[in-house]
């Protein structure tokens, strides 16, 4: 049996631009996404903390150092520059995996750098 874990998250994310005329997804800095190990084109979910939305895409990467975090198409109407995003991505993780389980957190500041370190969160 598998169950469904949190795999990572980049928390404090600030949108940084809104593209409504774009196929469409979220527009991640490279080197946030290898923080975290997520990967271009993975399902990731999104949690608006301005307004409560909610809503699921795929992550692209934007240009390294740059600190993108940018709304395309559609999603342009789940959030507005400026806004804080919590990014999370999801593993089926294995029973003999589940102990050992832990996603890693990076939390971001007002600039989407790092704020303090990568964080791999313990099992409770």
């Amino acid at each position: 049996m598998y169950s469904i874990m949190l795999k990572a998250k980049l928390h404090g994310a600030r949108v940084t631009s809104a593209r409504q005329d774009y196929e469409g997804s979220l527009e991640i800095d490279l080197d946030l996404m290898d923080a975290v190990k997520i990967v271009p084109y993975e399902k990731i979910l999104i949690a608006n903390v301005e307004n409560g939305n909610r809503f699921e895409t795929y992550a692209i990467p934007g240009e390294r150092g740059s600190g993108v975090i940018g709304l395309n198409g559609a999603t342009v109407h789940m959030g507005s520059v400026g806004d804080r995003l919590i990014v999370f991505t999801f593993a089926l993780v294995s029973e003999d995996e589940l102990a050992h389980h832990a996603p890693l957190v990076l939390v971001l500041d007002e600039n989407n750098r790092p704020a303090g370190g990568l964080k791999a969160v313990e099992a409770h």
